[in-house]
């Protein structure tokens, strides 16, 4: 298999820290490295930042992942925004994860990466900002893992961060979540080259990689999704289309993505818990002061609209909205048109706010 850095693109910047890192449940990380890209200018006030949280599987590339989001006037205007978008840590796309050398040991951390949380990501990213001398968001805006870490920004850095924009995302991981993310990781722990997670790059687990991924696919997408695409059709034999469409989205993923990092991430997502440590939850939800749009998938199966509703209830200056699409979970990637449309008008909103209040 090839190194993950071969998949990400050329134009990936690197943000070295030698300060130490220790995580929420008190592992140290001796030091970090995060991968970031950019599109646009900084302005003289370096207050256009738009903040560009990915998802489970994702990267910093979010021209690649979320192409459609990026146009004159659209989400992601380069004209007049400054874009960031960071891998998260934990992740195998250039940030420090399971993949990274250790500079203890020199060898990968493997399944010896620490437990890390939504809030260490949130934290990391912070970290980058200050060292690019960034010091105000405009927007904070993610999809899925990455509407957590945009909600996590709302309560972590709320001096920071100006409005937030989650999607298809909950305030705390559900049982339902939580279940799903450990049946997947059990996929991974039963292949045979699972090794206790020190495998090597050229035979990892890919057979349990590939299931979890499968099976993964069944919740991002929906029922009538399914079956309107694929029904009953056979692609060849006596295998079913829907069978056909698995196993390539699991195959897919082998060969761009680590065994050990989809566990870390998992479980930093079923870590996920606003209140955790803070207090009564809606009470946490109550304390954002910034304007928050809330983004609902009507046909979402894994993220139902009932837990957006509920941030929508309870953070006091928020408004939810609806993407009434047959997709499922996966639908802020694939309406991205009118997803695109819907972060443009929060922003242009919040500016004749600021200007009417000024």
């Amino acid at each position: 298999m090839r190194a993950y850095t071969d998949v990400i693109s050329g134009e990936t910047h690197f943000f070295d820290s030698s300060e130490p890192y220790t995580t929420e449940f008190g592992a140290e990380l001796p030091s970090l490295r995060v991968a970031y890209r950019t599109w646009g200018t900084l302005n003289a006030e370096r207050d256009n930042v738009i903040l560009v949280c990915h998802a489970l599987t994702g990267s910093a590339d979010a021209d690649g992942w979320w192409e459609g989001m990026f146009s004159r006037g659209g989400a992601f205007d380069e004209t007049t925004d400054f874009i960031i978008c960071s891998n998260v840590l934990g992740s195998c796309y250039g940030t420090t994860g399971p993949v990274s050398l250790s500079p203890l040991t020199g060898k990968n951390y493997g399944p010896d990466f620490p437990l890390i949380t939504i809030r260490d990501m949130v934290h990391v990213q912070r970290r980058l900002l200050a060292g690019l001398g960034i010091q105000r968001v405009k927007l904070a805006v993610g999809a899925s893992l990455g509407g957590m870490q945009v909600l996590e920004w709302g309560v972590l850095y709320p001096d920071v961060v100006q409005s937030l924009m989650a999607m298809g995302a909950s305030g705390r991981h559900s049982a339902w979540c939580i279940a799903q993310s450990e049946a997947q990781r059990q996929a991974i722990y039963a292949d045979r080259d699972w090794n206790g997670g020190w495998y090597t790059r050229e035979q990892p687990p890919a057979a349990g990689l590939a299931a979890a991924r499968m099976m993964a696919m069944c919740t991002y997408r929906s029922f009538e999704n399914f079956q309107t695409r694929f029904g009953r059709e056979l692609q060849k034999g006596t295998t079913f289309k829907a069978e056909s469409y698995l196993h390539h989205q699991g195959r897919k993923l082998v060969e761009r993505f680590d065994a050990n990092t989809y566990i870390t991430l998992t479980r930093a997502m079923d870590m996920h818990d606003l209140g955790r440590g803070r207090g009564v939850y809606e009470e946490v939800l109550g304390s954002m002061p910034m304007p928050v749009e809330i983004l609902s998938i009507n046909s979402d199966v894994l993220y139902p609209k009932e837990e957006q509703e509920e941030l929508a209830r309870f953070i006091p200056k928020s408004s939810i909205l609806y993407l009434d699409e047959p997709y499922g979970h996966d639908a802020f990637l694939i309406d991205v048109e009118k997803v695109s449309r819907m972060v443009r008008e929060f922003l242009d909103g919040r500016a004749m706010e600021e200007h009417s209040a000024a």
